[in-house]
């Protein structure tokens, strides 16, 4: 499992998000094809979860090439899309995490408020690792709900001129600027009262 050490390595640590983000993008490469040099593939994630960082090492979907697209939905939704041909598929998690005991919810629920004590650092390591491993194990089928959908394809990414906003002196991408009092602004200079 190179690929997973190399999500992991850019991640910081394994976590059942990564997992996660690891198998939805091993099944949009087995799909689609490799991953992407340039914009070959397209990636529409609806979160900006710890499973986003897999889908770029994975897919070499970035925000720098403009082929990682960011809609704030909070769904674990990943609609991936090969150009040019515009196949593209829909994965929705499905997972259903495996079963907790009321002791280990009674440490989730000390660790959310705060308390790190070893006991329950090794407690929420514990069921950290039972989720990663069923998520690691599960099949597709257990994992995901597949969809071939019809998108319209994004365009490829643009590269605009820099110009220096008029109030802050700070460089801003051409298309971004507003007219505020006459002067081409940043967003943020133009947005402050």
């Amino acid at each position: 499992m190179k690929k997973l050490d190399e999500v992991v390595k850019f991640h910081g640590h394994m976590c059942p998000g990564l997992a996660l983000g690891y198998r939805v993008s091993a099944f949009a490469l087995k799909e689609l094809g490799r991953k992407a040099s340039d914009e070959e593939i397209v990636a529409i994630v609806e979160n900006n979860s710890c499973a986003v960082d897999a889908v770029q090492v994975m897919t070499g979907c970035t925000f720098g090439k403009g082929n990682l697209i960011f809609k704030d939905y909070g769904k674990q939704v990943y609609t991936f899309i090969k150009r040019p041909s515009g196949k593209a598929i829909r994965i929705s998690i499905d997972w259903t995490p495996p079963p907790e005991t009321e002791k280990e919810k009674e440490m989730w629920q000390r660790y959310m408020k705060g308390n790190r004590s070893t006991t329950v650092m090794k407690a929420v390591h514990k069921r950290k690792t039972k989720k990663i491993d069923s998520i690691l194990k599960a099949k597709d089928s257990e994992l995901f709900k597949i969809k071939n959908v019809t998108v319209t394809l994004p365009d490829a990414a643009r590269i605009y001129p820099s110009v220096r906003c008029e109030k802050c002196g700070e460089k801003t991408m051409e298309p971004r600027l507003r007219v505020k009092n006459g002067k081409m602004v940043c967003m943020p200079c133009f947005e402050k009262k």
